[in-house]
């Protein structure tokens, strides 16, 4: 019978390939330790129970958190990410995917004027005042939208894409479902109060990361730091686009839900997203949002442990016509790690050998855990990396002679 066996790496830093050829040993008991705690940021201010990270707590003065690094999509700070809250303007996020997917499809034109209704003409709270009976480019809606955070520019778009604000909800609602966003309920385009209307710091996050990487020629809206419409120059209210510590995306606030704020940030070829909500003021807002997203840089990298095409490990095949197959992982693996991953990193390598032929490349053969303090435990299948077909009767009946022969 094949043999299961478990290889352990302590470093993947230096060649990778030779360091797993070694003699197989038993998977090591994971660290019992607690993690070390990390630097707080400066002068953070408690609110109930600090946020969870996988290097320890960390204080913040947001009442809902949640930080993504854009690329592997690792969550790295959570503080309440999966409850259900009022997500403010920070819903117009979700129109303005929806904007942008009729664009890209080619059912909206940017330079394409849009009629103003009443409805949208008498919207209050934030706006981008526009004119009733006028018409306005998608353009310059998008920007009053997104810059301005005006409420009369997004009914103007959901009205002319779904016929009633009512119906494009409806639109929301089924755009939600598809992305998989766990607490989210829409009951306008707007985030106007609505006991109904509700979001997930998660879900906020997961709709940021879709916009980023699905339309990133439109995301460019969300850097600029001021629109000017109908004589009126208003300033983008996200302080972190304003000091140019961030290129996006979107501020909220209401009563109930307080002062919230979608973040995000590329720098030397990373980007994070972060995601707050429930602070007291526009100032704790930009303090805890410039903070934690100091800390998301400071304390985490993003490390390239494998290529799709490298050899993990070459495990023995029996009856093949190729004595061993390559392992390996089918796709780059890129983890998000704590600056220390090179101290506390433990890798695993779990196969069974030999495998018997014949193997069909892309099947799985075993799996990688990258597991150590401070590092989130992440599983990687380990893939065939070719056919090896099955020998014929003349070359099995050779083998197994040959085994015989052996004493094997």
């Amino acid at each position: 019978m094949p043999a299961r066996r478990t290889l352990l790496l302590a470093s993947v830093a230096l060649a990778p390939a030779a360091a797993f050829a070694q003699t197989p040993k038993k998977p090591p008991a994971r660290p019992a330790a607690a993690a070390p705690r990390p630097r707080k940021p400066a002068e953070a201010v408690a609110t109930g129970s600090p946020a969870q990270t996988p290097l320890g707590p960390v204080d913040t003065a947001a009442k809902f958190a949640v930080i993504l690094d854009h690329t592997t999509g690792a969550t790295l700070l959570d503080k309440d990410a999966d409850a259900s809250m009022v997500p403010s303007s920070m819903t117009k996020l979700m129109t303005a995917y929806i904007v942008y997917g009729m664009l890209k499809a080619g059912r909206l034109k940017l330079d394409q004027e849009l009629p103003v209704s009443e409805k949208a003409w008498r919207m209050q709270g934030s706006k981008m005042f526009v004119g009733i009976g006028s018409q306005v480019k998608v353009e310059d809606l998008i920007r009053g939208m997104i810059v301005q955070s005006g409420n009369d520019a997004c009914i103007v778009l959901a009205e002319a894409i779904a016929g009633s604000e009512e119906q494009f909800a409806e639109l929301m609602n089924a755009k939600a479902k598809e992305l998989g966003l766990q607490q989210s309920n829409f009951r306008n385009s707007t985030g106007w109060p609505d006991p109904q209307h509700r979001m997930s710091a998660r879900d906020i996050a997961v709709v940021a990361r879709r916009l980023i990487t699905e339309f990133p020629e439109y995301y460019k809206y969300d850097s600029e730091k001021s629109f000017k419409y109908n004589n009126i120059d208003q300033q983008n209210r996200n302080t972190l686009v304003q000091k140019n510590l961030a290129d996006g995306l979107k501020t909220g606030h209401t009563e109930e839900g307080g002062y919230g704020l979608v973040a995000s940030a590329e720098r030397r070829g990373r980007r994070v997203i972060v995601v707050l909500n429930g602070m007291t003021s526009m100032h704790q807002r930009g303090e805890e949002g410039e903070k934690l997203l100091e800390w998301a840089f400071r304390e985490w990298e993003n490390v390239n442990l494998f290529t799709a095409a490298d050899t993990v490990e070459k495990i023995p095949v029996d009856l093949g016509t190729a004595p061993t197959v390559p392992l390996v992982t089918g796709r780059d693996v890129v983890l998000t790690l704590p600056r220390n991953w090179r101290t506390t990193l433990k890798v695993s390598l779990s196969y069974e050998a030999p495998v018997r032929a014949p193997v069909q490349r892309g099947s799985q053969l075993g799996s990688l855990a990258v597991h150590g303090a401070g590092v989130p435990d992440t599983e990687i299948p380990l893939l065939a990396g070719a056919d090896v077909p099955r020998l014929g009767l003349p070359g099995r009946a050779m083998a197994v002679l040959s085994r015989y022969m052996g004493g094997r």
